[in-house]
């Protein structure tokens, strides 16, 4: 059972490994795009957001797939459209079409969360898939600080487009890898949309959600504008700021470990042990966003950032976690997609309120903006620990 469980688990990382390599380039490279488009920074916002469009746009169609057909299709084809994504992306001469690329390569990485989430919840016994969620949402901050390094690595020895395409190759590989490996669910279900209208009326699922556009605008937002804040406002080299920002996920990684372990080990009731974990981590993520805005030095940003990181990127695990005790296990793969596009839809909004801040005010008061999202979400979080699920709810039968 051991060896069975930790080829299944580090198969579904290693896949979200190279997948988050090939998304997260976008957010890695918007020194480049201003550079080479002179882009302000309420444009850049934009890149980040025709991405995270993209990927809000297909997340449910591709979500009601997935429960159709099982994860391992749509999970090898994902890949290899974000190989295809991040060579687009690396290719287009103009901004019209960096636009439509950036949301192209978004809309492949819809399979990512619905997909591996939906890879654990079928194939790993109860008691165990907090962790491997945990395991599994490392393959995100990973890809992250891999593709931070890549992009503004390889800028500086070769041109700015090169890290986009060694992600593409190495999203090829693993698409192979995993094709040839992975035993998962052939699917067998029926390709409907996630029933919303049950799902509202699950009171704590509802507020997670509210919350979840919080927590997606915190996260997307601090990953699209660190190498560009650490260059502009603190004076450092750009490829510092690749180093920034790998740092950032390094951290977040550390933390989507510690809660998803936290998540199985602390006692008392699970929906009350997890919420609580992710209102800490919400609250502390406010604090540091405060702190970032405070730093003007190199080094001290880089600290500020790394504990940032370990709380506003650490988070998702514990997010999914959260979710798995306010639904059944039937309903997860539409439960995911309709969360995932809540933490979306905060990054659709965010960026380019961020940068408008940022060109008009300053970054400080961007800074502060995400931090007084991070408290909204914190209260929303409350209520939903503190409510009951629906009495015919599914995860009542737990």
């Amino acid at each position: 059972m051991d060896r069975s469980y930790w080829r299944t688990v580090s198969l579904i990382a290693l896949w979200q490994v190279a997948a988050s390599v090939c998304y997260y380039t976008v957010f890695a490279a918007t020194p480049f795009f201003r550079a080479e488009f002179g882009l302000s920074r309420f444009q850049v916002g934009f890149v980040v957001t025709a991405l995270t469009l993209g990927y809000a746009v297909f997340l449910l169609p591709v979500g009601a797939l997935i429960d159709r057909f099982g994860e391992y299709r749509s999970l090898v084809l994902g890949l290899v459209g974000l190989a295809a994504g991040a060579t687009f992306v690396a290719g287009a001469p103009s901004v019209a079409l960096l636009l439509v690329a950036a949301f192209f390569l978004g809309s492949t990485y819809a399979s990512a969360i619905p997909g591996t989430n939906k890879a654990v919840y079928d194939n790993v016994e109860a008691g165990r898939q907090n962790l491997a969620v945990g395991i599994k949402q490392v393959g995100v901050t990973a890809g992250s600080g891999i593709s931070a390094l890549l992009v503004t690595g390889l800028a500086g020895v070769l041109f700015w487009q090169a890290g986009f395409l060694v992600a593409a190759g190495f999203g090829l590989v693993v698409a192979l890898v995993f094709a040839v490996l992975y035993d998962g669910s052939g699917g067998g279900g029926t390709a409907e949309y996630p029933d919303f209208r049950s799902l509202s009326r699950n009171r704590p699922y509802r507020w997670l959600v509210a919350a979840g556009f919080f927590l997606g605008a915190a996260l997307f937002t601090t990953t699209g504008y660190t190498v560009l804040f650490v260059e502009e406002e603190v004076g450092a080299s750009v490829a510092f700021g690749g180093v920034v920002l790998a740092t950032v996920q390094l951290f977040g990684s550390a933390g989507r470990l510690a809660t998803g372990w936290l998540s199985d080990a602390l006692p008392g009731d699970p929906q009350r042990r997890i919420g609580s974990i992710l209102i800490v981590q919400a609250l502390a993520s406010a604090v540091l966003f405060a702190v970032v805005a405070a730093t003007s030095s190199p080094i001290g940003s880089a600290v500020a950032f790394a504990a940032l990181g370990f709380f506003v990127l650490g988070n998702t695990g514990v997010y999914y976690s959260c979710m798995a005790t306010l639904v059944g296990s039937e309903e997860m793969g539409g439960a995911t997609a309709g969360g995932q596009l809540a933490l979306v839809a905060g990054s659709i909004v965010a960026p380019p309120a961020f940068g408008y801040l940022a060109d008009v005010v300053g970054y400080r008061a961007s800074w502060w903006l995400l931090g007084a999202g991070c408290v909204v979400a914190a209260g929303l979080l409350v209520v939903a620990v503190r409510s009951d699920p629906p009495v015919d709810d599914p995860a009542m039968d737990d």
